[in-house]
């Protein structure tokens, strides 16, 4: 199938299958490909938090709004976080990044508020949140972006303390009655010659 085949096909996925699971090798797949998604300067002010087990589930599902049935009936939730501490991010990028990476950082993103330090951090993890979604895609795995969700009760529930988090991706695959699926509910997009200009 082709990457334009697999857009096709994709669509945010409504009702799961609970008894339908992916595979743990597909699982690993996918947390490399997050972990190889990219970011301003390489930044990573991330983590992802892969939840699987039934019980946290469930109560992730009592703090997700719409999306209750989604978090308790997929395989996997995939938590979004951003790093919520500058100093550890300061510590990270300079442990791990060249010397023009943290100078650009130090000179155009620092001397910012904080809320736009965090901003700037948000704009990298939806960076990463495109990449597994479309990875999910390619792969045949069935998938629902959440912004959904109350974030403080996530973390208290994760226990996250030096990161937030921003949005959760529930995965698995569709359960067949899903109304939502393009074969009853036909993808709606903006006409290409409205949305892209060529110069």
């Amino acid at each position: 199938m082709s990457f334009i085949e697999s857009m096709n096909t994709r669509y945010t996925t409504k009702k799961y299958n609970s008894t339908k699971k992916i595979t743990e090798e597909d699982k690993e797949r996918l947390k490399e490909i997050l972990r190889l998604s990219p970011s301003s300067i390489n930044s990573q002010p991330w983590k992802f938090t892969f939840v699987s087990n039934q019980e946290v589930r469930n109560k992730l599902a009592e703090v997700s709004w719409l999306n209750k049935s989604k978090v308790q009936d997929c395989d996997t939730v995939v938590v979004f976080n951003r790093i919520n501490d500058l100093d550890l991010f300061e510590a990270q990028i300079e442990r791990e990044l060249p010397k023009g990476a943290v100078d650009y950082y130090k000179e155009f993103i620092k001397p910012l508020p904080e809320a736009k330090i965090k901003a700037w951090f948000d704009k990298q993890v939806y960076l990463a949140l495109g990449i597994l979604l479309s990875a999910c895609a390619e792969m045949g795995i069935d998938s629902t972006p959440m912004e959904g969700i109350e974030p403080e009760n996530y973390d208290i529930i994760l226990n996250n303390k030096t990161y937030a988090s921003i949005v959760a991706v529930a995965i698995g695959y569709r359960d067949e009655a899903d109304t939502n699926q393009p074969s009853k509910n036909p993808k709606s997009r903006i006409a290409i010659n409205t949305i892209i200009e060529t110069i």
